[in-house]
């Protein structure tokens, strides 16, 4: 049953987030940043699933203290308290708290956690609409070069290591995210239309696999098998996806790569260029895993209960745009 408080919580939870993004001040984009906390809160809650109480909480304490620590450094930079701080010191901590909102490594901790107590729904607004009004402030102020450097190296290290072990989706996904948070980020060295066109891809590949879990109910590796083996199409889009999540040419994830990195070395950022390519492969590697699991494995039973919502032109029609979307994209240079 539908419930209508979801809806002006959902509506709340966007204008917050138009707000911080199109304010001319800083006091009015942190008044957008926590009308966009307080709505996706009441979102989160969820009572068929007892972990949802537990992950609304993690969500708004680290949110809380990363909104305390924006406003602080804001105030700070608006006196002009040079005394025992330079202003790059409150920028430094300005930046920290917006990649801490976002999830951004060092500052992940909380992410998989939240995202491990949340349903589908909740997971696509947290890895996608969640991301865009830190983001967007953060190219407003991308000023120090070595430091999100560091942040993107880390981001990939993170991403890539502490995911090789998971076997639930959605923290495969979210360490997917770190990684993609550190791929937009070095895309905001280039301009922001890298960035636009980056997270725009991202959110389509990502929609199209979590309509894939929530259609079948699945979360953990194992429940992959059994639902896909009746539905060869399904098994093929679900394949591809995470091929374009993970960047491989022929797909729509390889364009925002390939301009990323091209941006990179002309702006000669080039070893930084080399560690992402480099590391991107560990994502790559479980992305792989998944995928070959997913092709090879047949299983004759399964030990938990199976709700299929069989809706194949949905997943078709979502699916469309990201596997044919590297024609389109390659043609537009014609027109650049």
């Amino acid at each position: 049953m539908f419930k209508f408080y979801k809806l002006l919580f959902f509506s709340s939870m966007i204008i917050g987030t138009l707000i911080s993004i199109s304010s001319n001040s800083w006091m009015g984009m942190w008044m957008g940043l926590e009308i966009n906390l307080l709505s996706i809160i009441p979102l989160m809650n969820n009572n068929k699933n007892a972990l949802s109480v537990e992950a609304s909480l993690k969500y708004f304490i680290t949110q809380a203290i990363a909104s305390t620590l924006i406003l602080f450094s804001v105030i700070m930079m608006s006196q002009s308290f040079d005394i025992i701080w330079t202003e790059s010191s409150y920028n430094l901590i300005f930046n920290s708290a917006l990649l801490t909102k976002m999830g951004s490594a060092p500052f992940h901790f909380w992410f998989p956690e939240v995202m491990e107590g949340l349903d589908w729904f909740n997971c696509l607004i947290l890895l996608t609409w969640q991301k865009i009004a830190p983001m967007v402030l953060i190219t407003y102020n991308l000023n120090m070069p070595t430091f999100f450097s560091v942040v993107i190296i880390l981001s990939m290290l993170v991403s890539g290591i502490m995911g090789l072990n998971q076997i639930s989706l959605r923290k495969i996904l979210a360490f997917s995210s770190i990684n993609h948070i550190a791929w937009m980020l070095a895309s905001m060295f280039n301009t922001e239309t890298t960035w636009t066109l980056y997270f725009l891809m991202y959110s389509i590949i990502t929609l199209n696999i979590i309509v894939i879990f929530k259609m079948f109910n699945i979360f953990y590796v194992k429940q992959i098998f059994m639902p896909l083996k009746k539905n060869i199409f399904i098994k093929i889009f679900f394949v591809m996806n995470f091929l374009s999540l993970g960047g491989l040419p022929p797909f729509l994830g390889f364009f925002p790569k390939w301009i990323t990195i091209q941006g990179l070395v002309e702006k000669n950022f080039i070893l930084l260029a080399f560690l992402m390519v480099i590391l991107t492969l560990l994502t790559l590697f479980y992305y792989m895993r998944l995928i070959f699991s997913t092709l090879m494995i047949n299983t004759l039973e399964s030990n938990y209960n199976l709700e299929i919502k069989n809706d194949t032109f949905l997943i078709f029609s979502t699916n469309f745009l990201s596997l044919i979307g590297l024609i389109f994209s390659t043609m537009m240079f014609n027109f650049l």
